[in-house]
């Protein structure tokens, strides 16, 4: 029965690649479409901004709609958004490649999630979102490195190409493979599911995704220029770096899974934690090898693990409408991208690209304490557990 949900992050894996394969790419496209890193990290802002705004209203229009219809659709939509990237002429139409598929994004992983958890049951939530969010965390072991890659070696307008070709090829997977499931039709009203933004509580998670998202956001944006221009890497050992980044998101993956449903706000508190401390120690290990490679690791493993974590902790929060929660889940960590981005442009403009980190981990200090001002309050519900 996991069969379906393996698809849903097989598909997961492109759509999240075309949100963050950009972060990999900043430098080289920057140079070529004449903008400065910080202009292109606003492509970042965009795309993020446009899930936060459109995310919870789409998602709510498109539950009835059968999902399969949906999932394929979306992968088509993404092939063609990065066809479009890839032969962009200026910084005009590439913004327009980027913000035609962030309206459906939101509604691919809101539905994709709330399906994996109709098909296994609620029992076994935290196993199945974390297969599906595990598409995300490939995405960043895999499909920002090999972007980055196939950019030093071909442009980055290739890699924009090879994402679109991996999207339609997960279509025709979806279309053959993906089971006819009906359109899910929710118990709670569309009334009622509105009410849950009236719990202080519910809005205290999705304000605390806005921060994780936003904390980690504001040097992971500008990680690849980072690596450039403190640490000397070529363009090939960023790749690679990225990619080792990402391998150890695999075990941040797991480790959150293993953790998330005892207490989503304490592994919260936990990975927060790790990852502001990484972040404090990025500028003084930049230029020792061993020592970077240990902090990012730290990040990385960190990372990974608030993304299946944040969104698990949400929904848990609201059960009663898993999808629209899970929605907002997504909007407040798109908005936290958006605004990371913007900061860590900011950052770089006005203080030097050396102190992102020490931005960085400041809003994860903010992330902590909200997190255990939760912890103090209320439990939120557990029917998901």
């Amino acid at each position: 029965m996991f069969f379906p949900i393996f698809l849903l992050s097989g598909a997961g894996f492109t759509v999240l690649t075309t949100e963050f394969l950009i972060v990999g790419l900043l430098p080289g496209l920057a140079r070529d479409l004449g903008i400065t890193v910080s202009q292109a990290g606003l492509l970042v802002t965009l795309f993020a901004f446009t899930v936060a705004a459109a995310g919870p209203a789409l998602t709510i229009a498109m539950n009835r709609t059968r999902r399969k219809t949906i999932f394929v659709g979306t992968l088509v939509l993404f092939g063609f958004a990065n066809l479009l990237a890839a032969f962009a002429p200026n910084v005009g139409v590439m913004a327009v490649a980027r913000f035609i598929p962030a309206l459906a994004l939101p509604v691919y992983w809101s539905l994709a999630s709330a399906t994996a958890v109709d098909i296994v049951g609620p029992e076994k939530a935290g196993k199945a979102i974390s297969i599906i969010t595990f598409g995300i965390i490939c995405a960043t072991v895999f499909g920002i490195p090999i972007g980055t890659l196939i950019a030093d070696a071909y442009g980055w307008r290739s890699a924009f190409g090879f994402v679109a070709v991996v999207a339609f090829l997960k279509a025709l997977m979806l279309y053959f493979f993906f089971p006819q499931l009906a359109a899910r039709t929710e118990n709670a009203s569309l009334k009622s599911q509105l009410t849950i933004l009236r719990d202080p509580v519910m809005l205290g998670h999705v304000l605390l995704s806005v921060l994780v998202f936003t904390g980690m956001f504001t040097a992971y944006t500008y990680l690849a220029d980072i690596l450039e221009r403190l640490a000397g890497f070529s363009g090939q050992l960023v790749g690679w770096t990225l990619m080792a980044f990402g391998v150890v998101g695999l075990l941040g993956n797991h480790l959150g899974s293993r953790i998330v449903d005892k207490s989503p706000l304490q592994a919260s508190f936990i990975f927060c934690g790790l990852i502001a401390a990484a972040m404090l120690a990025l500028g003084l290990s930049i230029n020792v090898h061993a020592a970077l490679a240990m902090v990012l690791a730290i990040w990385g493993l960190s990372q990974a693990a608030l993304f299946m974590v944040s969104h698990v902790r949400v929904m848990k929060a609201a059960p009663e409408a898993a999808a629209f929660a899970a929605s907002l889940n997504i909007s407040g960590a798109n908005l936290g991208i958006g605004l990371g981005a913007m900061l860590g442009g900011s950052v770089i403009d006005h203080f030097g690209i050396a102190r992102l980190g020490y931005a960085g981990a400041s809003v994860m200090g903010l992330s902590l304490v909200l997190t255990a001002i939760l912890l103090g309050s209320r439990q939120p519900r557990q029917a998901l557990a």
